[in-house]
């Protein structure tokens, strides 16, 4: 659930909230051990930092590009290649799932072990009805093979994928929130955008031309009445978001997240100015160059120095302030970018469990029940840490769990 959710929504706070609210309250009620419970539902929801869509991804691809940029500059090379966004969603993804088998395996082993920390549900509980699950869980897959396959297909850029997320999730609330019978505004609304995929594939829909045949014409014309119902249907979500006070709260929280994030750029920018023009990013692209053992001694101090500062300070300011510095030299000593890249993301995830700042345990924190303490958070999520370097080790002697796919869709 929670690598549905991290799919869903690609930022982690949401995540642990959600789980935090709806299945450690169950977890608790029928006897699951207090760190075990805890320490699941948090690692769980910092898979929104590993799996696409992740905002940090998007930031540490533009972090990658231009140091991948710098490092083809350095050797004389000014025909330069770079890497999307795209690219690093697709390595991104099958290291993802490795870290979902590996959270699993363990849950599996550790209750197999301590039946006490994880018991059998009683089975008087009812279940769900097949359909209704079915419908619970197709809507947000779909939603999720609308944004990353128009990012892998190359169809749209993030951020235009981006906006299919965000007026699919709208549709979505607006049929939920539709009372009775009145649903059918947003069921014209999603039948307008199929009709519309289907338009564009048999017809060329662009506009000004002056040869266009008269069954493109019609087809255009009625391109244009189709995007008039999807327009009355995003309205009506709209407004059914706004009575419900959903919509005011997104907005907020949108805003939050988007001013925080440039706000801490535009700081951790002027800071690497400061230090460049000290000299600081020469003393370490030194030090790294200086290290016996070569490229893997080098790639290991990076490493373990991002996974000591994560302990206290956030991805963005590790993205922005420390891999400008340290990955241009990594890169000049021959190391893949694109796995590189998906290295220190996992490593950079790894920065939301680590006590005492990691901001999944605060997010956890504020939305777990009143017996959960702060220490049972903790305790909970350090074997979840030591599989996170796990998972580091099996990206690091296999690249090609990061590399293949990439590879073959770009």
């Amino acid at each position: 659930m929670g690598a549905l959710l991290a799919a869903s929504t690609g930022i982690v706070g949401a995540t642990v909230v959600t789980m935090g609210l709806i299945a450690l309250p169950a977890m608790l009620r029928n006897g699951y051990g207090k760190g075990f419970a805890a320490g699941s539902v948090v690692t769980a929801g910092t898979l929104g930092q590993i799996i696409p869509p992740s905002t940090m991804l998007i930031i540490l691809s533009d972090v990658m590009s231009t140091s991948y940029q710098q490092a083809q500059y350095a050797q004389g090379l000014f025909s330069i290649r770079t890497i999307s966004v795209g690219q690093v969603f697709a390595a991104a993804i099958l290291p993802g799932l490795v870290l979902v088998g590996l959270y699993i395996a363990y849950i599996l082993f550790t209750a197999w072990r301590r039946p006490d920390l994880a018991p059998p549900m009683p089975a008087t509980i009812d279940k769900p009805p097949l359909a209704k699950v079915f419908a619970t869980l197709v809507p947000p897959i779909i939603l999720i093979i609308a944004v990353l396959g128009s990012i892998l297909g190359g169809i749209a850029t993030p951020t235009e994928a981006a906006s299919v997320g965000a007026m699919g999730a709208l549709l979505l609330a607006g049929l939920r929130l539709a009372p009775g019978k009145s649903g059918w505004p947003v069921w014209l609304a999603i039948a307008s955008i199929a009709a519309l995929l289907l338009l564009t594939h048999f017809f060329d829909l662009r506009l000004g031309r002056t040869r266009a045949t008269a069954a493109e014409l019609l087809a255009i014309n009625i391109a244009f009445g189709l995007v008039g119902l999807l327009v009355l249907g995003i309205g009506v979500c709209l407004v059914r978001a706004h009575r419900a006070g959903i919509l005011v709260g997104v907005v907020t929280q949108t805003m939050t997240i988007s001013a925080m994030i440039f706000g801490t750029i535009i700081g951790a920018s002027i800071f690497a100015l400061v230090l460049r023009g000290l000299g600081g990013d020469a003393r370490i692209e030194s030090l790294i160059e200086a290290l016996p053992g070569g490229t893997g001694a080098a790639l290991f101090f990076v490493m373990l120095a991002i996974f000591v500062i994560g302990f206290f300070l956030d991805f963005v300011e590790i993205s922005i302030i420390i891999l400008p510095l340290t990955v241009p030299v990594l890169l000049l000593m021959g190391l893949d970018p694109i796995w590189l890249a998906v290295l220190i993301a996992i490593n950079l995830q790894t920065s939301f469990l680590t006590p005492p700042f990691g901001f999944s345990l605060f997010y956890l924190r504020g939305a777990a029940p009143p017996e959960i303490k702060t220490l049972d958070i903790y305790k909970g999520v350090i074997p979840f840490i030591g599989l996170q370097l796990c998972a580091i080790l099996v990206i690091w002697f296999f690249p090609a769990i990061a590399t293949t796919l990439p590879r073959w869709l770009f």
